[in-house]
C-alpha cells in the first residue's frame, strides 16, 4: 500500500469510526441513566422522560421527587403555556398562585442555560420563593439564565410537551382555558 493510499485509508477509517461512535452515543442520549434521578411524566399524548440534576440543584430535585412520590403532581394542569416559550405547571389551584404546604426553597442558580427542554423552577419576584411550580422550555430562553433554578431536562418525549395546549397568541399572560394536565409524575425508580 502506498503512503497516499495508507493515509486515505486511515482518514476514512477514523471518519467511519467517529460516525459510528456518534451514532451509538445519540441512540442512548434520549434516556436518562439514573432511575433515582429520572422523572416519568405521563401526558395525554405520551410519556416524557426528565433527567434531574441533583449536582446542580439538590434541594429542588429533592423537593420535586418528594412531591412526585406523594402523588402531588398527578392531575395538575398546565395553567400557563406560552407558545415558543414554555409550559408551566405544579400549582394545585391551577391559578399560578398556589403551591405545596412545604416551605419555599432558596435559589440554586447555576450556569446551566435555559434551552429547549430545560426544566426550571417557577418563582415570584423573590428569588427564594420556589415551591412546587415548574416549567419546561419549548425553545431557548437565555434571558432566564442565572435568574431561575434549572433542575432538569427533557431527554425523551419533547414532541409530547410540544402538544400541550397553549394560550392564544394574543394572550401573553399564557392563561389557558380548559388546560391540559399531567396525568402523573413519578420517579422512574418507583415504576421499574
Amino acid at each position: 500500500m502506498t503512503a497516499g493510499r495508507r493515509l486515505t485509508y486511515l482518514v476514512l477509517t477514523a471518519f467511519f469510526a467517529g460516525a459510528l461512535i456518534m451514532t451509538q452515543g445519540s441512540e442512548g442520549a434520549g434516556a436518562a441513566s439514573d432511575p433515582e434521578n429520572t422523572l416519568i411524566m405521563e401526558l395525554k399524548d405520551g410519556k416524557v422522560v426528565i433527567e434531574l440534576y441533583p449536582d446542580v440543584a439538590p434541594q429542588h430535585v429533592a423537593r420535586i421527587k418528594e412531591l412526585a412520590r406523594a402523588g402531588f403532581y398527578d392531575g395538575i394542569v398546565f395553567h400557563r403555556v406560552i407558545g415558543g416559550f414554555m409550559a408551566q405547571t405544579g400549582d394545585p389551584t391551577g391559578t399560578g398562585r398556589g403551591g405545596s404546604d412545604k416551605p419555599d426553597l432558596p435559589a440554586e442558580f447555576s450556569d446551566r442555560p435555559f434551552e429547549r427542554g430545560t426544566v426550571g423552577m417557577a418563582r415570584s419576584q423573590n428569588p427564594n420563593s420556589a415551591n412546587s411550580q415548574f416549567f419546561i422550555c419549548f425553545a431557548p430562553a437565555t434571558f432566564l439564565n442565572g435568574q431561575y433554578t434549572v433542575f432538569g431536562k427533557v431527554v425523551e418525549g419533547m414532541q409530547y410537551v410540544d402538544l400541550i395546549k397553549k394560550a392564544p397568541d394574543s394572550d401573553r399572560s399564557g392563561t389557558v382555558e380548559n388546560p391540559d394536565k399531567m396525568i402523573s409524575l413519578k420517579v422512574a425508580a418507583d415504576v421499574q
